[in-house]
């Protein structure tokens, strides 16, 4: 699936931009592996993580004054990977024009560093609540996950399992039938659908605001090609939770997971405290999901869906068009 040239026009997550500061940090892409800095401008740098010079890993490296120095000769790159110094040419000798690295395609949003290996053909999907001050934004940390993207978007897109893999959350056994889902344009990002459903509350209690043993969600759930989900909760009160789940490909089998959660609350409760009940509920899926071997198939032909799969059904469509794959 990586090998889909399609797939570098779009930009992916790879870090919390928390993570990038004193040292380089090596990430891998799409079966590529890369470094990143934040230079003297203040802005992050992505680059392969390959000094032109005699190959040596740049991770390995330190970063001084917003400069990457190579651990091997000490070759040393500042903004947009302009290479500033060879110290074995000595002072004021050119900078041969190959020692320059290619940089990649770096945004960061929603405290994120994002990055797009080729020429973006689409924006990072916009959350208005990020501009809204009702909103406070909870951040939760990047992981990596033993299973293709692939399958965490089909997941993410899914509620009949949730039964069955969020029994230990907020999942009610008994809750198994799925009503019709009508998809539509959720805005002008997310494709997806509108729903209601009963969960346990017990352990999202904290989360929630409510008591009750079990409560209604009223939710949307929408995809924005290639591998972004989200998803909002409205509770009755009037409290909103909303959660942008991001899936980014190390290679076919392994990948980076983050979420983002936005609530209008009072921030009386510690960010990290509300979203427990997030990490438990990503646990869940993360224990099923690596149980399962292979890249979901994109021909829909090849695994057998019933109506309460039609979100992926619709999502598996579209992105194997955007690959090249057809319908």
């Amino acid at each position: 699936m990586i090998e889909h040239e399609a797939l570098k026009n779009h930009w992916y997550v790879v870090a919390e931009s928390d993570d990038i500061a004193s040292a380089p940090r090596a990430v891998r892409l799409l079966g590529s592996d890369l470094v990143l800095w934040r230079s003297a401008s203040g802005e992050v740098v992505a680059a392969p993580d390959r000094c032109p010079h005699r190959e040596a890993p740049l991770s390995q490296g330190t970063v001084s004054d917003g400069c990457l120095s190579c651990p091997y000769h000490g070759w040393t790159f500042g903004d947009e990977g302009t290479c500033v110094e060879v110290p074995s040419s000595g002072p004021g000798r050119a900078v041969p024009p190959a020692a320059h690295l290619t940089t990649l395609y770096v945004a960061e949003r929603y405290g994120l560093v994002w990055i797009c290996p080729g020429e973006p053909s689409a924006r990072i999907p916009e959350m208005a609540a990020e501009t809204d001050d009702r909103y406070r934004r909870i951040n939760s940390g990047v992981e990596v996950w033993a299973t293709s993207a692939t399958r965490m978007t089909d997941n993410f897109l899914d509620i009949s399992h949730f039964p069955y893999v969020h029994v230990g959350t907020f999942g009610i056994q008994d809750e198994q039938n799925v009503p019709a889902i009508d998809l539509e344009q959720l805005d002008q990002d997310f494709f997806g659908y509108q729903y209601e459903v009963d969960v346990r509350n017990e352990a999202g209690a904290v989360a929630s605001g409510l008591d009750a043993e079990v409560i209604t969600r009223r939710m949307t759930t929408g995809f924005n090609l290639p591998f972004t989900v989200r998803s909002t909760i409205h509770y009755e009160t009037g409290l909103d939770h909303l959660i942008l789940l991001c899936s980014t490909p190390i290679d076919d089998m392994t990948s980076y997971f983050t979420f983002v959660v936005w609530r209008n609350d009072d921030g009386s409760v510690p960010g990290q405290e509300v979203i427990t009940f997030d990490r438990a509920i990503g646990a869940e899926d993360k224990l099923m999901l690596e149980r399962i071997g292979g890249v979901l198939p994109l021909d829909n032909r090849d695994t057998v869906s019933v109506q309460a799969d039609k979100p992926s059904v619709e999502w598996r469509r579209r992105f194997a068009s955007m690959i090249g794959l057809g319908s």
